[in-house]
């Protein structure tokens, strides 16, 4: 993959209950999401303060490459039953995309001390 330029932030309101089904839903993209053309930055789960707001953050060399990685994905084995398991479930109330795009010079910096 080259240089990433936009992200998408997913905003999932999950089930408070079940917490440990959405962390098992994040560990089954793991290997999805980069064969189908994302770059996984990472999913993160409530930790405290709000209990029912995940977050997946995919990023992507452009909109164009993100459409791709869409088509790939619906017809990838893998997303599909990660995708089924999360409905029959019910661990995810809503889902919400935001894409935005990435400052130069300011991602992933070490701490300097």
């Amino acid at each position: 993959m080259g240089r990433m330029t936009i992200a998408c932030f997913i905003r999932y309101e999950i089930d408070p209950l079940q917490r440990e089904a959405f962390r098992a839903y994040a560990e089954g993209w793991r290997s999805a999401i980069p064969r189908c053309g994302g770059r996984l930055i990472g999913y993160f789960l409530p930790h405290e303060g709000t209990n029912d707001i995940g977050w997946g953050v995919i990023a992507f060399e452009s909109l164009a490459a993100y459409e791709r990685y869409r088509t790939r994905l619906k017809s990838d084995p893998e997303a599909m039953q990660n995708f089924e398991r999360a409905r029959e479930t019910r661990l995810i109330l809503a889902e919400r995309r935001t894409f935005v795009e990435l400052v130069e010079g300011t991602f992933n910096l070490l701490p300097e001390c």
